[in-house]
């Protein structure tokens, strides 16, 4: 390869590298990202789509108990905790600066597997009360208990 053919590969790949870095970083600050990482519920309401459900949480009966992240985000691990933050953070991003989101947002499925074992942990000794007397095993709190966090 000729000196100048690398030259030319390692100039792409810092304009690559730095175009990443400045749109990420610009992209981090504009959308707060910072407050992402604490537990302040306040942090779910920096996009605008978020408000209705920012609203409907803050007149729940979990609104005095329990924030976004406590039903939102797994409590058994730091890393699991993490690492759903990370994947629902950046598929949000992608969504928003795309605008591909439906008008009328929906829980993944995945997110709410989290939020069912986020219900159960907090609840356990409920739900294995009503378990024993159930025997269908298709028991789901957020079937239930739609208006439970967020009102419907």
């Amino acid at each position: 390869m000729s000196v100048g053919r690398s030259t030319l590969l390692v100039g792409i790949a810092g304009l690559a590298v730095g175009l990443g870095v400045g749109i990420g970083s610009y992209t981090f600050f504009y959308a707060e990202g910072g407050s992402y990482l604490k537990d302040d519920s306040k942090a779910c309401n920096n996009c605008h789509v978020m408000n209705e459900f920012f609203a409907d949480w803050s007149k729940s009966s979990h609104h005095h108990v329990a924030t976004c992240n406590d039903c939102h985000t797994p409590s058994q691990s730091l890393f699991d905790k993490y690492y759903v933050k990370a994947r629902n953070g950046y598929n949000h991003a992608v969504a928003f600066t795309t605008g591909n989101f439906p008008d009328n947002i929906r829980i993944s499925d995945a997110n709410r597997e989290v939020v069912e074992r986020q219900c159960r942990a907090c609840h356990s000794d409920i739900v294995s009360a009503i378990e024993e007397h159930r025997k269908d095993g298709d028991l789901s709190c957020v079937k239930c208990h739609r208006s439970a966090g967020h009102l419907h």
